[in-house]
């Protein structure tokens, strides 16, 4: 676990590194060669679907050669990947972003070791393997998440971020925040939403948060066959926490959407909303949403649970962007999906998407992110502070695990059921899907 930390700390901390890996030989066509195959990328992002479909269309004009993006819903990526490469027209290029997922469709998977896009990376230690010892996956991107804070509001409340360095003082703060909502004109948190294009954050973000202090306490460093639920009431702390001191409670919760959340803090309406840095973009560049927030009134804070020591904690840093290339795919689409994505990583318009929709990447070409929410995860590891790395990655049949959780987390906050339930689908859950993963 040390070196991983350590890994995730010069990843967070560094948009350059060195380059690394092994040269090889490449039968990689280069830029100047005839454009055929075609390339159809199933993007996991909804928030950044936008960005990608310009920026096919961008290359398709430069070179004609036809790019499709197809954007899954939230919550819905493994289910449509999964019917999508069953087709006559499969993916040529999607999503592989644990080891899960490499259990799960790495026989899919085109061997990436020898292909000038990894021969532009900058870092190898997110990329992944299959059992071989094949890099059937490489990581894109590294990002950062946490409760994302509208300073200016806060200010008016009557505090500042230092006020805020660990759970008591969060809790403070917001509520104090909550009772005056009606005087101030806003709230302390946006909507807790359990609508699956928001309750993702919480089944899968805000559940890192047990995971990553108990994995850190019993030195786990591979996926583990069951768990212990050892901090389920720091979740449940936070979890409260965001249901009470909000304007959408109860049952409005089971309807509100990312959308919903996203809005009501772009607006104005709430100070803190729990979210990550890939949110960068749409609170402050994003005309068609119109927030337009001033870069200078965000900040990202961690997400405090009440874990003894927490003051010392930074950001939850790590990454589940990662590409794979359709090995079952047409030769000239899967060589057109390799030549795509070296664009991607190298050219001016491929280079600024990344920068400011995902952040830093690890490619030799790469730009450095405006993103604010980035400096803030550098400052807190500046300071000596631990990195909450992503325990999350190692949940197993990870859409059906988290199902279980937000289906406990409704009974629990609409229809007044007992935390128990939740236990029971965050530990006995793990269990069941991990058998039924690993046979």
């Amino acid at each position: 676990m040390k070196k991983f930390l350590a890994l995730a700390l010069a990843l967070v901390m560094a948009l350059s590194l060195a380059a690394c890996g092994k040269k090889a030989d490449d039968n990689n066509k280069g830029d100047g060669d005839e454009a055929k195959g075609s390339v159809y990328y199933l993007n996991f992002k909804p928030e950044a679907d936008k960005a990608w479909q310009d920026l096919a269309k961008t290359y398709t004009e430069k070179t004609g050669v036809e790019v499709k993006v197809v954007t899954a819903a939230s919550g819905q990526y493994d289910t449509m990947l999964t019917s999508e490469l069953d087709k006559s027209a499969p993916p040529t290029m999607f999503q592989v972003g644990n080891q899960g997922a490499v259990n799960s469709y790495g026989d899919f998977c085109y061997p990436l070791d020898n292909t000038d896009v990894m021969k532009e990376m900058t870092t190898q230690d997110f990329n992944l393997k299959n059992a071989n010892g094949e890099t059937v996956s490489i990581g894109y991107c590294y990002e950062a998440y946490g409760i994302i804070v509208n300073k200016a509001l806060l200010k008016q409340a009557g505090y500042e971020i230092s006020d805020i360095t660990n759970f008591e003082t969060l809790k403070k703060v917001a509520d104090d925040i909550h009772s005056r909502a009606a005087e101030l004109g806003f709230d302390a948190f946006s909507s807790a939403g359990l609508e699956a294009s928001s309750s993702w954050r919480f089944s899968g973000h805000l559940a890192n948060m047990p995971l990553f202090y108990e994995f850190r306490d019993d030195n786990v460093t591979s996926q583990p066959a069951s768990i212990k639920g050892t901090y389920l009431d720091a979740f449940k702390n936070v979890w409260d926490l965001y249901t009470t001191d909000s304007a959408t409670t109860g049952a409005a919760l089971t309807t509100a959407t990312g959308d919903t959340s996203e809005a009501e803090f772009g607006q104005g309406k709430a100070v803190f909303y729990q979210n990550g840095s890939w949110e960068y973009a749409n609170l402050v560049t994003d005309t068609d949403k119109g927030f337009l927030m001033n870069a200078d009134d965000l900040a990202m804070i961690p997400i405090y649970c009440g874990v003894e020591g927490e003051e010392k904690s930074g950001l939850c840093c790590g990454t589940e962007n990662c590409w794979a290339v359709n090995k079952n795919a047409k030769e000239e689409d899967i060589q057109a999906t390799l030549d795509f994505m070296k664009w991607v990583v190298t050219s001016d318009e491929g280079t600024t998407m990344l920068a400011e929709q995902f952040g830093p990447c690890p490619f030799k070409n790469a730009k450095t992110p405006e993103n604010v929410f980035f400096a803030d995860a550098n400052a807190y590891t500046a300071a000596g502070n631990y990195i909450v790395t992503w325990a999350f990655n190692w949940t197993p049949a990870v859409d059906d695990w988290r199902a279980g959780v937000v289906d406990a987390l409704t009974q629990y906050t609409v229809n007044g059921g007992s935390w128990d339930n939740v236990k029971t689908a965050f530990v006995d859950g793990w269990a069941t899907q991990y058998a039924k993963e690993n046979g």
